[in-house]
C-alpha cells in the first residue's frame, strides 16, 4: 500500500495516516493479520517525525482497527474489526454535517450528492481491491 500525506493540507499528517490505513483496510488493501511497518520504518519511508506515526498508530489501537504486539509488531485487526458504535456514530454526523451543508450551499440535490457517495464507496470496494497486488 502506498501511503500519499499531503504536507501543505491543513488535516493534521497522523489523520491523514489515519484515513489511509483505514481506507486499505476497507478496500481490501490491508487483510486482517498483515503486519504494517514498525513506527520508525514508516516514519523513515515517509520522511515525517516518528512521533506522528505512533499518533497515528496510537489512535488506531484505540479504535480497534490494529493491534501492537511486543513481538509481532504492529498488524491490521486480525479480529473482528470494530463495529458501529455511538461514539463513531456521532463523530460521522459531525464530519458529515458541514460537508452536506456546503455540498447543499454550492447547489448539489440529494441525487447528486448520493451519487458521489455511492462512486466514492465503489471506488474503495471495488477498483482498489482489483488494483491490490
Amino acid at each position: 500500500m502506498i501511503i500519499e500525506l499531503d504536507l501543505q493540507s491543513d488535516t493534521p499528517i497522523y489523520t491523514q495516516l489515519m484515513n489511509q490505513i483505514i481506507e486499505g483496510i476497507a478496500s481490501g488493501r490491508l487483510q486482517p493479520g498483515e503486519p504494517l511497518p514498525s513506527v520508525r520504518s514508516l516514519a523513515a519511508d515517509i520522511g515525517i517525525n516518528l512521533h506522528t506515526v505512533n499518533k497515528a498508530y496510537t489512535l488506531l489501537k484505540q479504535e480497534g482497527f490494529i493491534q501492537i504486539h511486543r513481538q509481532k509488531g504492529v498488524v491490521v485487526q486480525p479480529d473482528a474489526l470494530p463495529g458501529m458504535t455511538s461514539d463513531y456514530a456521532h463523530r460521522r454526523d459531525a464530519q458529515l454535517r458541514p460537508i452536506i451543508a456546503e455540498a447543499i450551499c454550492r447547489g448539489m440535490n440529494e441525487q447528486q450528492l448520493l451519487a458521489v457517495v455511492h462512486d466514492l464507496y465503489s471506488h474503495i470496494t471495488t477498483n482498489e481491491r482489483k488494483d491490490a497486488p
